[in-house]
């Protein structure tokens, strides 16, 4: 199996939470999203957490306003999210008002920015927001937001060094989840493209020699 083939065999983090990335209300659940994987916290935890909140209906932007600060927190809490759960309510809150404000939604923000690095730009405007979060949420979005075109995340370009792939861009998710569920945890023989990894193989051929 081609090590693109074996790629796309991963699913997205925004596939396993069911959203279609192709509808306006899914674009916004998975920039929700974002904001809680973007923080030093386990995958496992953020997407808990998220699911708490599709949960208590807390999947827009007025929702999110209407809970307040009190109810994010017992949220957060109830999904694990208890290291930043403080900080993490505080910006959702000023997100939230920020984005209606000047944007009106998340799409109005996309029409609005001129091109890839302007919405870039204002996407790390966001309280709390910064490149990490924003690498995240756009990774995901190239080839469904036109200005979506984020350059590739130092993980996922040495991931794609790794297993010998040149064309980093349509499987960055994949890579990132490649190297933060087998790579990082040294799951090297459950990994999907093992036979590709060139490091796999220079451990072989030191057992060998």
């Amino acid at each position: 199996m081609s090590v693109e083939a074996a790629l796309s065999e991963l699913r997205s983090y925004s596939e396993e939470l069911g959203l279609d990335l192709t509808k306006p209300e899914d674009r916004f659940k998975w920039f929700l999203a974002s904001i809680l994987f973007a923080k030093r916290i386990s995958a496992e935890i953020a997407k808990r957490t998220y699911r708490r909140f599709e949960e208590e209906g807390l999947t827009t932007p007025e929702r999110i306003l209407e809970a307040g600060w009190d109810r994010l927190v017992q949220v957060l809490d109830s999904g694990g999210y208890v290291r930043y759960d403080f900080s993490t309510a505080s910006n959702l809150l000023k997100i939230m008002e920020d984005l209606i404000e000047k944007y009106g939604d998340l799409e109005g923000l996309h029409e609005e920015s001129s091109d890839p690095e302007d919405l870039e730009k204002r996407l790390r405007e966001f309280k709390g927001f910064g490149p990490v979060g924003v690498n995240i949420f756009l990774r995901e979005l190239r080839g469904r937001w036109e200005k979506a075109k984020p350059k590739p995340s130092r993980m996922a370009v040495e991931t794609a060094q790794r297993i010998g792939l040149r064309k980093i861009e349509p499987h960055e998710s994949a890579l990132v989840r490649l190297n933060l569920e087998y790579c990082k945890k040294r799951r090297c023989g459950e990994c999907p493209v093992q036979e590709h990894c060139k490091e796999r193989s220079r451990g072989r051929l030191g057992l060998r020699s």
